[in-house]
């Protein structure tokens, strides 16, 4: 489960701490540009972790398939369950991501931590009961990186929606994100709207 503890440390308790999107218009474009990119490098890694839940309870529903009278077995058809929606058509937020996950290896563990439990790991030997099990617990920590994307998504909309005031209003233009630009002094992970 995700837990966010404002005044923590990490980025996700930073982003979602409620002083971090509050009064957006008093702060400078390189202070509220760097608030954007640090919602937005949060937002891909929860995305890779909630890719790996949904992997994680993909295998379950599978085995389970398979229990029910679906021809194979789960190992011969792992690259098909893994695969499945990975290049179909995008069901998320419908944004581009331009960074990589930052804690693919912190994720990878999260992931793990919950596979490696006896109760949730090895789907081929799980008796019935112990794979409606592990469903459940892939899918509820599922939701709740699901509910924690969305919460830091809101936070860059928010900062996007400042950005995007300024240079509709005039305050900020589109020659001084070039000249910062060509002085090296600014690189954007994401350009401005």
């Amino acid at each position: 489960m995700i837990e966010v503890r404002p005044g923590g440390r990490r980025r996700i308790d930073k982003v979602l701490d409620p002083d971090f999107a509050v009064d957006l218009a008093s702060l400078d474009l390189d202070e509220l540009r760097s608030r954007r990119d640090e919602a937005a490098q949060e937002e891909t890694d929860l995305s890779y972790l909630r890719r790996l839940l949904q992997a994680r309870a993909d295998l379950v529903r599978a085995e389970q398939s398979h229990r029910a009278g679906t021809p194979g077995s789960t190992v011969d058809d792992l690259a098909d369950v893994l695969g499945a929606g990975v290049t179909g058509p995008a069901h998320g937020s419908g944004r581009f991501l331009t960074v990589n996950p930052s804690r693919a290896g912190e994720h990878r563990r999260h992931g793990e931590a919950l596979a490696a439990d006896p109760e949730l790991s090895d789907v081929i030997h799980l008796d019935v009961d112990q794979l409606a099990r592990a469903l459940t617990a892939f899918e509820a920590e599922e939701h709740d990186t699901s509910e924690a994307r969305h919460q830091v998504q809101a936070v860059m909309d928010a900062c996007n929606a400042e950005i995007g005031r300024r240079y509709r209003d005039g305050t900020a233009s589109i020659d001084g994100l070039l000249d910062a630009e060509r002085a090296g002094t600014r690189h954007e992970a994401h350009p401005a709207p």
